[in-house]
């Protein structure tokens, strides 16, 4: 079932919502959390499919944000959706006029009651996540380094405003790499004495990597530039040798510790939608990770 509405108000669009609800057979749907996606023209497209994706394995009411040109008259146009590919139901808003400066007025109406509510950020985010008035409305807080035309200043400057409830999926996309690198020191028996990450130029990922093994292995990591945009080796030294992740492809790498025969494991490329599945199967704070941003912001 969609609804469009022009020119319209919070409460025109939270009636559709219910009338959406009742023609499409689906009075009451169990949802779990409220997902604001706040995005442009040019990306709601591809980032509203990716949150109707997730919606199957996190049923939710989706909320898009455009903000349009602050100039003119207020206006708020809308569309609803309720049952067209996704397991929740949607909400399109595009803000322009002063309600761009106040695009959580909007919001407050349409929130589900006494469910988390988490926002995310496709292209560039705010520089502080949890000041943005549309980021206070929120539990969790993801943001996409990667997607933005400076990824590590973009990073970087995230984390000097770090929240507890902040995460930027340049992290969530490591979580292979930890789970094999602890995997790894788990069989080596010496202690490690350094290492090295080799990744492409600008990889946010391989910074929060080396900031990461620095800070809980307290040894000096270094990042030294890959053959390719991608992190592509990790080796952490040892009195008995190298304990080392070696990327082959993009679907696997080899596993070696010392004492031990290498090894080929898979490593792929997970897909947008299963980042963002990952972050909400927890919606409290990433101490790990605010561990980690300090720490980066130590080295910088």
């Amino acid at each position: 079932m969609r609804i469009s509405l022009e020119n319209t108000t919070s409460s025109e669009v939270a009636k559709a919502m219910v009338r959406a609800r009742v023609n499409a057979g689906s009075p009451a749907m169990d949802m779990v959390l409220t997902l604001l996606v706040v995005t442009d023209e040019e990306s709601v497209g591809e980032a509203l499919r990716t949150a109707g994706v997730l919606s199957r394995e996190h049923p939710s009411r989706i909320i898009g944000i455009v903000l349009g040109d602050g100039r003119g008259q207020p206006r708020l146009n809308a569309t609803v959706r309720v049952g067209e590919d996704t397991a929740g139901e949607s909400i399109l808003l595009r803000l322009s006029g002063p309600l761009t400066k106040h695009a959580e007025t909007v919001l407050l109406p349409l929130l589900l009651p006494d469910s988390p509510i988490v926002v995310w950020w496709p292209g560039k985010p705010p520089t502080n996540p949890s000041a943005d008035p549309i980021g206070r409305l929120a539990r969790r807080r993801l943001t996409d380094a990667e997607a933005s035309d400076s990824p590590v200043r973009t990073l970087k400057a995230t984390a000097r405003n770090y929240a507890a409830g902040d995460t930027d999926l340049s992290w969530t996309r490591l979580t292979p790499w930890r789970a094999l690198l602890a995997a790894a020191l788990d069989q080596s028996a010496r202690p490690v004495t350094g290492g090295v990450v080799e990744a492409g130029a600008g990889n946010p990922a391989a910074r929060l990597l080396a900031a990461w093994l620095s800070s809980r292995l307290r040894v000096p990591i270094t990042e030294r530039r890959g053959d390719t945009e991608q992190i592509s080796r990790v080796a952490l030294h040892t009195e008995a040798g190298d304990v080392c992740i070696q990327r082959l492809d993009d679907a696997s790498c080899e596993f070696s510790v010392p004492g031990s025969a290498p090894r080929e494991v898979p490593l792929g490329a997970r897909s947008l939608a299963e980042l963002l599945a990952e972050d909400l199967r927890r919606l409290d704070a990433d101490d790990i990770y605010g561990a980690t941003v300090a720490h980066l912001l130590e080295d910088a």
